[in-house]
Protein backbone atom coordinates (compact mmCIF):
# COMPACT_ATOMS: atom_id res chain seq x y z
CA UNK A 1 0.00 0.00 0.00
CA UNK A 2 1.04 3.54 -0.90
CA UNK A 3 0.78 6.62 1.41
CA UNK A 4 2.36 5.07 4.51
CA UNK A 5 -1.32 4.12 5.52
CA UNK A 6 -1.34 0.42 6.93
CA UNK A 7 -4.83 -1.07 7.23
CA UNK A 8 -3.46 -4.59 7.45
CA UNK A 9 -6.40 -6.08 9.59
CA UNK A 10 -10.08 -6.09 10.81
CA UNK A 11 -9.08 -4.08 13.94
CA UNK A 12 -8.00 -1.35 11.64
CA UNK A 13 -11.04 -1.51 10.01
CA UNK A 14 -13.27 -1.36 12.90
CA UNK A 15 -11.29 1.61 13.92
CA UNK A 16 -12.29 3.68 11.18
CA UNK A 17 -15.63 2.73 10.11
CA UNK A 18 -18.60 3.53 12.70
CA UNK A 19 -20.58 0.54 11.46
CA UNK A 20 -20.21 -3.21 13.04
CA UNK A 21 -21.47 -6.89 12.91
CA UNK A 22 -23.86 -7.56 11.15
CA UNK A 23 -23.42 -4.41 9.07
CA UNK A 24 -19.76 -4.26 9.06
CA UNK A 25 -19.63 -5.83 5.05
CA UNK A 26 -15.42 -5.18 4.99
CA UNK A 27 -13.16 -7.81 5.89
CA UNK A 28 -10.07 -6.64 4.73
CA UNK A 29 -7.95 -3.77 2.69
CA UNK A 30 -5.94 -4.95 -0.32
CA UNK A 31 -4.56 -2.05 -2.00
CA UNK A 32 -4.83 1.93 -1.90
CA UNK A 33 -2.97 4.83 -2.88
CA UNK A 34 -4.30 6.44 0.23
CA UNK A 35 -6.00 9.67 -1.52
CA UNK A 36 -7.87 8.26 -4.86
CA UNK A 37 -8.18 4.72 -4.88
CA UNK A 38 -8.79 1.67 -2.57
CA UNK A 39 -9.10 -1.91 -2.99
CA UNK A 40 -11.47 -4.00 -0.55
CA UNK A 41 -12.42 -7.82 0.30
CA UNK A 42 -15.39 -9.13 1.69
CA UNK A 43 -15.90 -12.81 2.20
CA UNK A 44 -19.50 -13.76 1.68
CA UNK A 45 -19.90 -16.89 3.87
CA UNK A 46 -23.75 -19.02 4.33
CA UNK A 47 -23.35 -17.63 8.07
CA UNK A 48 -24.48 -13.82 6.99
CA UNK A 49 -27.77 -12.86 9.01
CA UNK A 50 -29.49 -11.71 5.89
CA UNK A 51 -28.99 -15.20 4.07
CA UNK A 52 -32.00 -16.48 6.27
CA UNK A 53 -34.39 -14.56 4.86
CA UNK A 54 -32.94 -13.46 1.18
CA UNK A 55 -33.64 -16.01 0.05
CA UNK A 56 -33.48 -19.51 2.03
CA UNK A 57 -33.65 -21.79 -0.65
CA UNK A 58 -31.46 -19.84 -2.58
CA UNK A 59 -29.29 -17.34 -1.05
CA UNK A 60 -27.87 -14.16 -2.73
CA UNK A 61 -26.64 -11.22 -1.01
CA UNK A 62 -28.84 -8.45 -1.68
CA UNK A 63 -28.13 -5.75 -3.81
CA UNK A 64 -28.93 -2.92 -1.26
CA UNK A 65 -25.50 -4.65 0.68
CA UNK A 66 -23.37 -4.60 -2.86
CA UNK A 67 -24.08 -0.91 -2.94
CA UNK A 68 -23.19 -0.82 1.21
CA UNK A 69 -19.94 -2.64 1.08
CA UNK A 70 -18.98 -0.11 -2.08
CA UNK A 71 -19.42 3.08 0.12
CA UNK A 72 -18.08 1.27 3.29
CA UNK A 73 -14.76 1.04 1.16
CA UNK A 74 -15.15 4.59 -0.22
CA UNK A 75 -15.50 5.68 3.54
CA UNK A 76 -12.32 3.87 4.82
CA UNK A 77 -10.85 5.47 2.05
CA UNK A 78 -12.11 9.34 2.58
CA UNK A 79 -11.12 8.69 6.55
CA UNK A 80 -8.20 6.21 6.72
CA UNK A 81 -5.69 9.35 6.64
CA UNK A 82 -7.53 11.58 8.44
CA UNK A 83 -6.34 12.51 11.69
CA UNK A 84 -9.77 13.76 12.57
CA UNK A 85 -11.58 10.83 11.49
CA UNK A 86 -12.84 10.15 14.70
CA UNK A 87 -14.76 13.62 14.55
CA UNK A 88 -16.42 12.97 11.13
CA UNK A 89 -18.91 11.21 9.27
CA UNK A 90 -19.66 10.44 5.54
CA UNK A 91 -23.23 10.86 4.94
CA UNK A 92 -23.87 9.35 1.20
CA UNK A 93 -26.74 11.56 -0.46
CA UNK A 94 -26.86 9.68 -4.14
CA UNK A 95 -26.21 6.54 -6.01
CA UNK A 96 -26.20 7.19 -9.77
CA UNK A 97 -25.67 4.45 -12.69
CA UNK A 98 -25.84 1.57 -10.03
CA UNK A 99 -26.34 -1.78 -12.47
CA UNK A 100 -25.84 -4.88 -10.66
CA UNK A 101 -24.87 -7.87 -13.31
CA UNK A 102 -24.45 -10.92 -11.90
CA UNK A 103 -25.68 -12.51 -8.21
CA UNK A 104 -23.65 -12.73 -5.07
CA UNK A 105 -23.78 -16.20 -3.10
CA UNK A 106 -22.35 -17.88 0.19
CA UNK A 107 -18.64 -19.35 -0.91
CA UNK A 108 -18.35 -15.73 -2.88
CA UNK A 109 -14.96 -13.35 -1.98
CA UNK A 110 -16.32 -10.09 -3.57
CA UNK A 111 -13.42 -7.84 -4.78
CA UNK A 112 -14.47 -4.11 -4.04
CA UNK A 113 -12.68 -1.13 -6.00
CA UNK A 114 -13.80 1.95 -5.39
CA UNK A 115 -12.32 5.25 -6.98
CA UNK A 116 -12.29 9.09 -6.84
CA UNK A 117 -13.81 10.39 -9.66
CA UNK A 118 -14.47 14.24 -8.50
CA UNK A 119 -13.88 16.48 -4.90
CA UNK A 120 -15.53 19.74 -4.32
CA UNK A 121 -14.52 20.60 -0.85
CA UNK A 122 -16.16 18.15 1.50
CA UNK A 123 -18.48 16.37 -1.36
CA UNK A 124 -16.98 13.63 -2.91
CA UNK A 125 -18.08 11.66 -5.99
CA UNK A 126 -16.84 7.86 -6.42
CA UNK A 127 -17.31 5.28 -8.45
CA UNK A 128 -17.39 1.85 -7.02
CA UNK A 129 -17.36 -1.74 -8.56
CA UNK A 130 -17.79 -5.04 -7.28
CA UNK A 131 -16.37 -8.33 -8.45
CA UNK A 132 -16.42 -11.90 -8.31
CA UNK A 133 -13.36 -13.91 -9.77
CA UNK A 134 -13.23 -11.44 -12.50
CA UNK A 135 -16.81 -10.80 -13.12
CA UNK A 136 -18.91 -7.76 -12.77
CA UNK A 137 -21.24 -8.19 -10.19
CA UNK A 138 -22.12 -4.36 -9.68
CA UNK A 139 -21.16 -0.60 -10.39
CA UNK A 140 -22.25 2.65 -8.94
CA UNK A 141 -21.36 5.97 -8.69
CA UNK A 142 -21.98 7.00 -5.50
CA UNK A 143 -22.23 11.12 -3.87
CA UNK A 144 -21.13 11.59 -0.49
CA UNK A 145 -20.19 14.23 1.92
CA UNK A 146 -18.17 14.33 5.40
CA UNK A 147 -19.92 15.99 7.88
CA UNK A 148 -19.04 16.67 11.50
CA UNK A 149 -19.98 13.85 13.93
CA UNK A 150 -22.20 15.34 16.68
Amino acid sequence: MASGISIKAIDDIIRILPQRFPFLLVDRILETDGTSYMTGLKNVTINEPFFQGHFPDHPVMPGVLLVEALAQVGVILLLSGDPERGSRLVYFSGIDKCRFRHPVVPGDQLRIDVRVLKTRGRYYKMRGRATVEGRLAVDAVLACSLVPRS
